[in-house]
């Protein structure tokens, strides 16, 4: 029997998606999991996968359309069955599909103008931005020297193909000619930089969150030896592509934090708040252009080793710009952690619909007063953000004190 496949919805504020690359087409036969198309949201480029095997019997939707949510794209069945006219939008109305804009499907009309430049950028390493800045420009991605991270191509460098160089450098080097003139130094004008759509996005929602939420932090300064020790000793038996990250332990801690706490994993509706039966931790990620955070599904029924495993791959398809649609959906709570950048501490804005959010900070070695002696110790700094119509400081303080429990304890964790 035909199946339909619809836009998926990627986050609660999620309206529509536009329709950026078919990968199947009519005609082409496809196994349940295989990429079907492309689609650009406010957060990524996504690859959606195909819910049924079969043959691609009808693309509902064109390149550069931009497609409600729960609206039908594509049809798969089998090579000789009926296929309805107009298929249902997942039990909604009928929806109508219109052209993104006019700066969207100039992009989609380059790409069929000009199909072995589209096609040649699709197998070169760089990321949705830079592809879309070289078709608008007609760089050849092959001719490029990527300066991101691992030689992808990022936007600057295409930039900077554009403006007659080959390629923008890495690091930049600073001049130390020395000035013989007193004449004043040129200073570089004002540089416009238009803003993506994730950080449209980011800015959005943030901005609602701060203005509609009553915010209120507690921190903790967690004991970290205990930990570092036993993730040295873990990691001392694991290959370098499997090494345990201190993040990957905060996950599995806040998820079993969070059982004892189900009241700070949950979501408010109306005068109802709505306690989540799953624990799913979102980590936020950096992106070329913002942040996305992927969801570790069920983190504390999960070992550290999968947990760990999971984040690494998820957050890979995310710096890539090929999320899956199940990386991004379904957190019930949020972690955000820039201890990487040397950040003693910091708070997080909340991610709504979420009742709160945990900032981690660096695990320092630093100097330790114990009973009148001074040694040396590890130390971490968190600070949980709660949406105070939810909950109030005292809970905070006791889920913080609870974690504690776990992160002191690592071995607690391994259990």
């Amino acid at each position: 029997m035909a199946e339909t496949i619809s836009m998926p919805k990627l986050g609660f504020d999620m309206r529509e998606g536009v329709l950026v690359r078919w990968v199947k087409n009519e005609g082409e036969t496809i196994t349940k999991g295989d990429v079907l198309a492309e689609i650009e949201t406010d957060k990524a480029t996504v690859e959606v996968e195909s819910s049924a095997s079969g043959v691609v019997r009808r693309l509902l939707a064109s390149q550069g359309d931009s497609v409600p949510v729960g609206a039908p794209i594509a049809i798969v069945g089998t090579a000789d069955e009926k296929i309805d006219d107009q298929p249902a939008s997942s039990g909604q109305a009928p929806v109508s599909i219109r052209p993104a804009s006019d700066e969207k499907l100039e992009k989609v009309e380059k790409d069929e103008l000009h199909p072995s430049e589209s096609q040649q950028s699709d197998f070169v390493k760089a990321s949705p931005l830079a592809k879309k800045v070289a078709r608008d420009g007609k760089v050849d991605l092959s001719k490029v020297k990527g300066t991101g991270p691992g030689g992808r191509i990022v936007r600057r460098d295409v930039e900077a193909a554009l403006a007659g160089g080959k390629s923008a450098p890495s690091t930049p080097q600073p001049s130390f000619a020395p000035i013989t003139s007193t004449a004043a130094v040129p200073v570089p004008g004002n540089k416009v930089i238009k803003t993506t759509k994730l950080r449209q996005a980011i800015g959005r929602r943030l901005v609602e969150s701060k203005q509609n939420l009553p915010h209120f932090y507690v921190t903790h300064d967690f004991k970290m030896d205990s930990l570092m020790s036993i993730r040295s000793q873990l990691n001392g038996y694991l290959p370098d592509g499997e090494k345990l990250s201190v993040n990957d332990f905060i996950i599995k801690a806040t998820a079993l934090a969070l059982r004892q706490y189900p009241n700070l994993n949950s979501a408010i509706n109306g005068t109802e708040v709505v306690q989540y039966g799953h624990v799913n931790v979102g980590v936020a990620v950096t992106v070329e252009g913002g942040l996305l955070t992927v969801v570790c599904k069920d983190a504390d029924q999960k070992s550290i080793r999968q947990i760990s495993a999971e984040v690494k791959a998820m957050a890979g398809r995310a710096r890539e710009g090929k999320v899956k649609p199940d990386d991004v959906e379904g957190s019930t709570f949020s972690t955000s952690n820039l201890g990487m950048y040397d950040v003693e501490d910091f708070i997080a804005i909340i991610n709504p619909p979420e009742a709160a959010i945990l900032a981690i900070g660096s695990a320092r070695e630093m100097a330790i007063v114990e009973n009148g002696q001074v040694k040396p110790g590890w130390r971490m700094k968190a600070t949980i953000s709660v949406d105070h119509r939810i909950s109030d400081g005292a809970e905070a303080a006791q889920f913080m004190q609870a974690l504690a429990g776990f992160i002191e304890n690592p071995a607690r964790l391994l259990i």
